[in-house]
């Protein structure tokens, strides 16, 4: 049975939104270690390039609240956010500013620490960017308080801010920390469970890391009679077909964003990203910007369903390479996995492709990546008075 055939007979919520994508990136390296080669894994036996997923997801994440003009700030800068709020755009004085940068961590009577001459937290914030400016208005109606403290250390020890508002702000999210999450333990109830889970992307297949031996000229001494380069050096590469997962927790997701045409604007916004964004780096160097050879997307009512396993076998090039084997072994193992879990949990089974052929196991074949994407997003939240099934 196919997966489109089995849709008919699914029943239950959709759940999960699962990405599946098989995409070609050329002689590049756009995720590296810490000694500049790129990434790998061993898989099946074999040495794969990995991208991280990490490095999917910030160039995701950052493309999802251009989309929906929503921006949220990893940082532990925050005291120096509020400081430069206060002095710069409001006129204080700089050191009253900085005590009220610093209020706003000591005031929450928490675990948050402060660093580097109470500048900076321990901790990594993840907060919306408006969070600075609800902090310093804060910090606005309690300038009395502020004052009165400045140049003395020990009332500039205690907190002297309100807690409850100070957590109100920093227990605040947006579009951006509801689909990824954010973990801090030290505010009572300002942790979000993310909805959206990337996997690490590996190649379909074998790969050797391959040595790019360099020069730089110094323009100023081009003239000389030593013509030799002012700057010798080797860059490592990989090339190669990934695949690349993700899934997006839909219950999550509401929990997260009760409203139910939000929530269709992010998971919308999220499958485009993932889709479209690409790591940077060394993009100076090789430009690899290449789009997804396939998109396969399914809506689940059971499990999130990752098909990393297809590759476990290395694909062979053949005369036409690995990108048409990656994408034949896909549908092929995608076909073998739901007859073996049934029809029951699967809503929604489509895909889009470089090329026309067929591929039963991945569901119906969409006309572009937009086409595909809307379909997922319909199947989840169907038009009013239409039936899901």
């Amino acid at each position: 049975m196919t997966a489109s055939a089995a849709s008919a007979k699914t029943s239950g919520a959709p759940r999960f939104l699962d990405i599946h994508i098989t995409q070609t990136l050329p002689y590049s390296n756009v995720n590296r270690d810490d000694l500049g080669s790129p990434k790998t894994v061993t898989f099946g036996g074999t040495t794969r390039t990995r991208v991280s997923s990490q490095a999917w997801k910030r160039p995701t994440r950052l493309a999802v609240e251009e989309h929906i003009g929503q921006q949220a700030l990893r940082t532990r800068r925050l005291p120096q956010q509020v400081a430069g709020e206060l002095e710069t755009e409001r006129g204080w004085p700089a050191d009253l500013a900085a005590l009220a940068g610093a209020q706003v961590i000591r005031s929450t009577e928490s675990k948050l620490a402060l660093e580097k001459g109470d500048t900076t937290t321990a901790s990594l914030l993840f907060l919306p960017d408006t969070a600075a400016a609800a902090l310093a208005d804060i910090a606005e109606q309690h300038r009395e308080a502020l004052e009165k403290a400045l140049g003395n250390k020990a009332a500039s020890a205690k907190a002297l801010l309100p807690k409850d508002a100070v957590h109100d702000v920093l227990r605040s999210r947006n579009g951006s920390i509801a689909l990824f999450g954010r973990m801090l333990a030290e505010i009572p109830g300002a942790g979000v469970d993310g909805a959206v889970q990337v996997a690490h992307a590996f190649t379909t297949h074998s790969t050797s890391v391959q040595a790019d031996f360099f020069t730089a000229v110094d323009d100023a001494d081009q003239w000389a009679t030593d013509a030799g380069s002012a700057h010798m050096n080797t860059g490592e590469y990989s090339s190669g077909v990934f695949y690349r997962y993700a899934t997006l927790d839909l219950r999550d997701l509401a929990k997260n964003i009760p409203e139910p045409d939000t929530a269709r604007t992010l998971a919308t916004a999220f499958a485009t990203a993932f889709i479209n964004t690409l790591p940077s780096a060394k993009k100076n160097s090789t430009a690899p910007h290449t789009v997804p050879d396939l998109v396969h997307i399914c809506v689940r009512a059971d499990r999130p369903l990752s098909l990393a396993a297809a590759f476990e076998k290395p694909v062979q090039a053949w005369s036409d390479g690995w990108a048409s084997s990656s994408r034949d072994a896909l549908s092929d193992y995608a076909t073998r996995v739901h007859r073996l879990l049934g029809d029951t949990g699967l809503i929604h089974s489509a895909y889009a492709s470089v090329d026309e052929k067929a591929r039963d196991g991945l569901g119906e074949q969409s006309a572009s990546y937009p086409e595909l994407v809307a379909g997922a997003v319909a199947a989840v939240w169907p038009a009013e008075g239409t039936d899901r099934t």
